[in-house]
């Protein structure tokens, strides 16, 4: 079911970035900040890489891309940012991780808080969940560019763990490290790529529906809305 909730989770994220498309370009510009500073040349960056790529996803112009990199390197002034992880619980105990980019952790780590306790969530202490997650590499894929069999025999081939199918698409799952190389694979098979992204897959997941994931969902949302969170990471399964 983990395609599935994959896929769930990529139209709910399209989503937001057309009803609120300067937020999230927001956003994007402080992730290639900071990955950026690990170097600013996309080639030897996979981090900067995956991060432009989202940014053009999300329809950012080219300019503030390159002023993003510019910043990341220190070839442009500005804000000061770090990488910073919440964890904590929603209804229901389902684990909940958040990630986020800041330049004033008391300020993000207050409206975090706020954010749990205003939607019957609690935070919780330094890897109180995180142990429950494993980073792992997504490539979404259109249900409509290949045939299962064929991604299937292209991704294992290439190196991937798993291959899920669900009524929106495919997801290929690999490991942290293959991800490029998988990635690279199938680009080379002239398979359009919808995403790929390094994310965090928890090991055991939650069932949720009715009421109880409305309300999950509206804890995930209040987060989402926060301008220093990136991503935000349940072991909540929707149930349709």
């Amino acid at each position: 079911m983990a395609g599935h909730s994959h896929w769930k989770s990529i139209k709910h994220k399209k989503a937001v970035v057309d009803a609120r498309r300067g937020k999230v370009w927001s956003k994007l510009a402080r992730l290639i900040i900071i990955a950026a500073k690990r170097g600013g040349n996309p080639d030897d960056n996979l981090a900067l890489r995956y991060a432009m790529d989202k940014a053009r996803a999300a329809n950012m112009p080219n300019d503030t891309i390159e002023k993003a990199v510019k910043r990341g390197t220190g070839e442009l002034g500005g804000a000061n940012y770090e990488s910073v992880v919440y964890e904590g619980y929603g209804p229901g105990g389902v684990a909940i991780l958040v990630d986020a980019l800041t330049d004033n952790r008391n300020r993000t780590a207050g409206e975090i808080r706020m954010a749990f306790d205003k939607n019957s969530g609690a935070v919780g202490a330094a890897n109180s969940v995180g142990w429950m997650f494993s980073v792992q590499g997504i490539i979404a894929i259109d249900k409509a560019a290949i045939e299962e069999d064929a991604l299937i025999e292209l991704a294992l081939e290439a190196g991937a763990q798993d291959v899920q199918t669900s009524p929106e698409g495919y997801v290929i799952q690999t490991q942290m490290a293959d991800l490029e190389k998988v990635r690279k694979a199938v680009a080379a098979a002239n398979v359009p790529i919808v995403s790929a992204e390094l994310v965090k897959v928890p090991s055991q997941a939650i069932a949720v529906s009715g009421e109880a994931a409305a309300k999950i969902q509206a804890l995930i949302d209040a987060l989402e809305d926060n301008d220093d969170v990136q991503n935000v990471y349940s072991n909540a399964q929707w149930e349709d």
